[in-house]
């Protein structure tokens, strides 16, 4: 038998439970990879709290609704077990990164053959578990905003998971990158290479202090309406402005509005093709995966609970 953890009702991590079920078999163009890391993200306790915003039909799949309650786990890495007869190209034994995936939460998931990516060597396994959604989420980000090299670039939320990720990308590019954060995590964002500034009141003066000659394009990972006033002040042109979370006040707005609900662009596609650019960054060194901590697959509520309280900087990582 194998396991795998589901929510039972909607509501708090209280109703995470691990089930028993059969070990899988592969159809004839799946794969089965046993999973060594899953990477533990907001959208996961957002999908059994009733907190998701509406979702389009044609992407409940992607978002993990296809079910109700929701599978949970949308990232993860692991070892290839068992191959389909029609899948080539993948080989018992493989070292795999795993997305898209919907129910990484679990000794094993089943996944069609193009899920899989090349573990790059120099990953830890809890690394590569949780690269792949908050990396994506903000490569789309970096991408939507036309970042490039000599932007001066405002990102909310540089602690967050797809925070630092975007602020590694932005400067990856040759970009300036002033980032919002708690003063606990400013030495981390100045080692990444950016500007912390603290978010609150006044925050648009302190971001034109440090940037003096402006802001041309921002990022907002928190959907505070804090991030989106300051945004639109300081951005000449709000195309350049792309947000993943925040109030319906955005819509109308100009700026680009990233996600999975009506109005929103999923960039299924685009995420898809950078997968592997994604893991060759973090596999070179160029991107670092900030792990705040692991818990192993029982203790996927607390794990919840301490990501819910924002106990720690970077991911978390479920270790079955």
């Amino acid at each position: 038998m194998a396991r795998i953890v589901r929510p039972i009702n909607f509501g708090g991590p209280e109703v995470l439970a691990i089930q028993e079920v059969d070990v899988p078999t592969p159809g004839t163009k799946e794969v089965v990879v046993q999973v060594r890391a899953a990477g533990v993200n907001p959208l996961d306790w957002k999908l059994y709290s009733g907190a998701f915003h509406e979702v389009d039909d044609d992407e409940k799949d992607a978002a993990g609704l296809a079910e109700a309650p929701p599978s949970l786990g949308m990232d993860c890495a692991g070892i290839v077990v068992a191959v389909g007869s029609d899948v080539e190209g993948v080989t018992v034994g493989d070292e795999v990164i795993v997305y898209p995936v919907t129910a990484a939460y679990a000794d094993y998931v089943t996944v069609a053959s193009s899920s899989l990516i090349p573990k790059p060597a120099g990953l830890s396994w809890e690394e590569a578990g949780g690269l792949m959604l908050a990396g994506l989420t903000a490569a789309h980000t970096i991408e939507a905003a036309g970042v490039k090299a000599g932007d001066t670039v405002l990102i909310h939320g540089g602690a967050g998971g797809v925070g630092l990720m975007a602020v590694q990308l932005a400067k990856n590019l040759g970009a300036t990158v002033i980032a919002t954060a708690a003063e606990r995590n400013h030495a981390l964002i100045r080692e990444l290479g950016a500007i912390p500034v603290v978010y609150g009141d006044g925050l648009a003066d302190r971001v034109r202090a440090v940037a003096p000659e402006g802001v041309t394009a921002a990022i907002d990972t928190v959907g505070s309406d804090e991030a989106l006033d300051v945004s639109l002040e300081l951005v000449a042109n709000p195309a350049r402005i792309a947000s993943i979370t925040g109030s319906d006040r955005r819509f109308g707005t100009g700026i680009k509005l990233l996600g999975y609900g009506p109005g929103q662009d999923a960039g299924t596609e685009y995420r898809e093709s950078v997968r592997s650019h994604l893991a060759e960054l973090a596999g070179a060194g160029d991107i670092r995966v900030i792990v705040a901590k692991s818990l192993p697959l029982t203790d996927a509520a607390q794990a919840h609970e301490f990501g819910q309280t924002g106990g720690g900087t970077g991911k978390i990582i479920l270790l079955p």
